[in-house]
């Protein structure tokens, strides 16, 4: 099965080695003026398929048999630093692309709104928490939307390729929406202002998709 199809319910567990670049879905373009055409072009064929190639490269080394991805996050401790640095970049950003779509001005619809508005009062609360996890990362890392134990949302951040499925993470729970804070995720429109891609972010997530995720993640 081709991974644009089983995507769609993102849980990690969508894939056996060898791990494999899902297509973006959209054009490189596509989420412009947001995200311009040159960024998404390079961190998709460049720095994301090098987390891929390199994922391989360190399962191969040391996977005696096929694991699903999400195996290896919650082992991660297990691993070596390759594994864990580009296992985690191959996760984070397979989960990212899907979360985001051309502009279209949607808000939080269905049981994510219904989630939002329990965990964090409003809509403007969980924007604000999670913009200030984002800007509040020191250095290179993600802002997580992220389901607990307990099924509650939550809101943290990781550093470099860390996500909350990681056994070592200090927020541990299911990721089902991530912001790439990498400088490289952004710097060619914004330079140093974080902050303006961070708000500018917003408008072209797929809430959809990511209503899509806590579904999974409540099962």
């Amino acid at each position: 099965m081709g991974l644009v199809n089983s995507l769609s319910s993102f849980d990690g567990n969508f894939q056996p080695t060898p791990y494999l670049q899902a297509p973006l879905g959209y054009g490189f373009g596509a989420l412009e003026p947001m995200i311009d055409s040159m960024t998404m072009e390079i961190h998709y064929t460049k720095h994301a398929a090098a987390y891929t190639k390199n994922l391989n490269d360190a399962a191969a080394m040391e996977l005696k048999e096929s694991k699903p991805l999400v195996e290896l996050m919650r082992n991660i401790s297990s691993y070596s630093s390759k594994l864990r640095n580009n296992g985690g970049g191959h996760y984070n950003h397979e989960l990212f692309w899907k979360c985001m779509q051309p502009a279209g001005g949607s808000l939080p619809d269905g049981i994510l709104k219904n989630a939002i508005n329990s965990n964090f009062g409003s809509y403007e609360n969980f924007k604000n928490k999670l913009s200030d996890a984002a800007m509040t990362r020191f250095g290179s890392g993600w802002a997580w939307l992220y389901v607990d134990e307990k099924k509650s949302l939550q809101i943290g951040s990781t550093p470099n390729q860390d996500n909350p499925l990681m056994d070592v993470s200090p927020i541990k729970g299911i990721p089902i929406l991530g912001l790439d804070v990498w400088e490289h995720a952004y710097y060619l429109k914004y330079q140093n202002r974080r902050a303006e891609y961070v708000s500018n972010w917003f408008n072209i997530v797929n809430w959809k998709e990511v209503e899509n995720n806590l579904r999974v993640a409540v099962k």
